[in-house]
């Protein structure tokens, strides 16, 4: 009977038209099933998952659409409209009066979903069916509504990744193919006789001319070191089995660790990047204005987004593409993780979204511009004044927003620019409709690596998971309901607690055989030509590299751990020192430069003998705590402290204890001279 009735309502459905002035021209549901079969969440009940594509029709004349970058050269229909279409995935109670009636989009990551992996620590899925997809059931348990869809325009899905897929517009120029330069670079971190030059996960340009005509390879030593031409008949691009533009390249002698490689050729044929903005805003305004299958629209609209999708929302902002052709915002909250300082190259011509900036690479893509405060400051350089949000209050429309980074994000991701002026002199408040959050101590992403790999240190596993539930569920509520979050927990220039790298490296403990890194990202100032910032047309590629701005990081305490923040019981009662950073290992390359996404961790002596003989400065395990039930005493009692400040959830502090226990005995079982890193994971 259920398949009986998921097959009527797929054919009353699968082709939903609207007038002919709507953004979204039609839905097409493609599928709907059952969400985790068998499984109650809580008061949610049971849900549902609805794959489908949305088609959409942009008017290259109005002014919401004016920041979409070569919109007007895009091919139109006979009414004159930019034509692309979307896939998307919606996870949803099943019966929609047990919903809380908050609708949550997640921009994807790459084509992929994060946010079950983080909030639900949940297996990874593009396509969540099981309830191993579901984890934890955090949001379900909540009755929220999932969305995701497809934005990214160098994306491509292979068979069974269920990545999703945008179809977006290419440019022309009265029909002919638009050209223009475009340049990549890669590293290797060992020895290998081919490389992918494309990003993570990216796609390539088609070239220009058969036969690549014009198309240079170099190498440099460092990233302002001068560029040396590699000879044309000392490498070739690799063909792809399932065709396309190639993405990889074969070098005689093969590629090298410590070397930044650099390919430019003339591209043609740039795809039509901000449409992949729009369209999640138009996505977003129909589902606030539309019933999908039945079920009501949302009382509340929030988007999330971890890493280059907190980086795609803030440039949404930027750019005013958070407001319809209307005039009506589409969102009302923004939860931006692991973003840092920067926004990204998601709406010039021949874009690259996957590019970003890191301590080592990509310094030649606009991933960390001005301006990057909610509020207004001034660029001593340029001369420019303005604030991320200029554009969203000229419309009248400006979203709550929560700014959350780990310690990383100070390091690897310029993330001190978003409460400092450009030159890292003075604080600067978050706008009052922002908040700002360091969860102190963490990584990226929760680390997973039983060995080093190319650090020098094991990867920092502290879960900053648990912190993100209880700040998004904080979140929802100021949002949707009025009640005040927790305040801004960052750290400032005023009280002392955000330095420089020097000043760091002064604070930081002396541990032996432990390096500090030689920077923190700086983000340079690129001159693409005059009709960049006109235009969003890169003349000049790759760019010339001006003046960075300056940025700080967090102060570390007598143990190594990062000040000014919120503190997690991990670091409050800590078995070793947590940091934002890792550092390159010799044989990988550029020893001394972070990696761009992981931290260290760094477990104290198990004994004062052993400080002692080792020259630790930091007291041991021992000299701290009695006995594993005494630490997880206390673990337990900070841990209680942290739920009433609102960044942990009661239901997971028994989790946090538990699992603090068991590092204890770990790190005390361990052998100091074995370097592996397996010991960090319950196995």
């Amino acid at each position: 009977m259920r398949r009986i009735i998921t097959a009527a309502l797929l054919l009353t459905a699968a082709c939903v038209s609207l007038p002919a002035a709507a953004r979204v021209e039609r839905i097409e549901l493609l599928s709907r099933q059952d969400f985790a079969p068998g499984i109650e969440f809580g008061d949610a009940g049971a849900y549902e998952k609805l794959r489908g594509r949305a088609f959409f029709a942009l008017d290259p004349n109005a002014a919401a659409n004016a920041p979409v970058t070569d919109l007007k050269l895009a091919p139109r229909n006979t009414r004159g409209l930019v034509e692309f279409s979307a896939e998307f995935l919606v996870l949803r109670p099943r019966v929609p009066a047990r919903g809380n009636g908050t609708l949550l989009y997640e921009v994807n990551n790459r084509g992929n979903i994060a946010i079950l992996r983080q909030l639900h620590e949940a297996s990874f899925s593009n396509d969540p069916a099981t309830v191993a997809d579901a984890g934890n059931g955090f949001l379900f348990r909540r009755g929220v509504t999932l969305v995701w869809s497809a934005w990214a325009t160098d994306v491509a899905a292979r068979p069974g990744d269920n990545r999703l897929v945008l179809r977006a517009p290419v440019a022309t120029k009265d029909g002919a193919p638009i050209t223009g330069k475009v340049a990549y670079e890669l590293i290797v971190d060992a020895p290998r006789a081919s490389a992918r030059f494309t990003g993570l996960l990216g796609t390539a340009y088609p070239f220009a001319s058969d036969g690549d005509p014009d198309v240079v390879l170099t190498e440099r030593d460092r990233r302002e070191g001068e560029r040396r031409p590699i000879a044309r008949a000392a490498w070739s691009f690799v063909e792809r089995s399932e065709g396309g533009a190639a993405s990889e390249i074969a070098l005689v002698g093969g590629f090298k660790p410590g070397r930044i490689y650099e390919l430019v050729y003339t591209a043609r044929d740039p795809i039509v990047a901000a449409a992949g903005m729009a369209g999640i805003r138009d996505l977003l305004s129909y589902l606030r204005n539309n019933p999908l299958a039945g079920t009501p629209a949302p009382q509340t609209n929030l988007i999330f987004g971890i890493s280059q999708s907190g980086r795609l929302i803030q440039t949404m902002l930027l750019r005013g593409l958070h407001v319809d052709e209307d005039g009506r915002a589409v969102f009302d909250g923004a939860f931006i993780h692991v973003a840092g300082g920067g926004k990204g190259g998601f709406d010039y011509r021949f874009a690259m979204p996957t590019r970003h900036f890191s301590v080592l690479e990509d310094h030649i893509y606009p991933t960390d511009f001005f301006p990057f405060a909610t509020v207004a400051a001034r660029d001593s350089v340029t001369g420019a004044e303005g604030s991320i949000l200029d554009r969203a209050r000229a419309l009248g429309a400006v979203p709550k927003l929560f700014y959350v980074n780990n310690s990383s994000e100070y390091w690897n991701r310029a993330a001190s620019l978003i409460a400092t002026d450009p030159d890292g002199e003075r604080d600067l408040p978050p706008a009052p409709e922002a908040r700002i959050y360091l969860i102190a101590g963490a990584q990226h992403y929760v680390g997973a690596l039983p060995e080093r790999g190319i650090f020098a240190n094991c990867v920092n596993t502290l879960n900053h998971y648990r912190a993100m539930r209880a700040l998004m569920l904080a979140f929802e509520r100021w949002v949707r309901d009025g009640v005040e979050p927790p305040p801004s927990t960052y750290p400032r220039i005023a009280d002392g607690t955000l330095v420089t790298v020097a000043a760091h490296g002064k604070a930081f403990p002396g541990i032996p055989n432990f390096r500090l890194p030689e920077g923190n990202l700086r983000p340079p100032r690129l001159d693409f030509g005059s009709r960049f910032e006109t235009d969003r047309v890169a003349e000049q590629v790759p760019p010339r590299i001006g003046k960075p701005f300056a940025t700080l990081v967090p102060k570390p305490d007598a143990d190594g751990l990062d000040q000014g923040g919120i503190t997690l019981p991990e670091l409050l009662l800590p078995l070793g020192t947590r940091t934002g950073f890792n550092t390159r290992n010799e044989a990988a390359g550029f020893p001394g430069a972070t990696g761009r996404w992981d931290g260290s961790f760094l477990p104290f002596a198990r004994t004062e003998a052993e400080r002692q003989a080792s020259g630790d400065p930091r007291p041991s395990i021992e000299a701290r705590y009695a006995n594993r039930a005494a630490y997880e005493e206390k673990v337990r009692a900070v841990a209680t402290d942290v739920v009433h400040r609102g960044f942990l959830l009661p239901q997971d502090v028994d989790a946090l204890v538990s699992e603090a226990g068991g590092l204890y005995d770990r790190i005390m079982a361990r052998d100091p001279a074995d370097r592996s890193c397996g010991y960090l994971f319950d196995r």
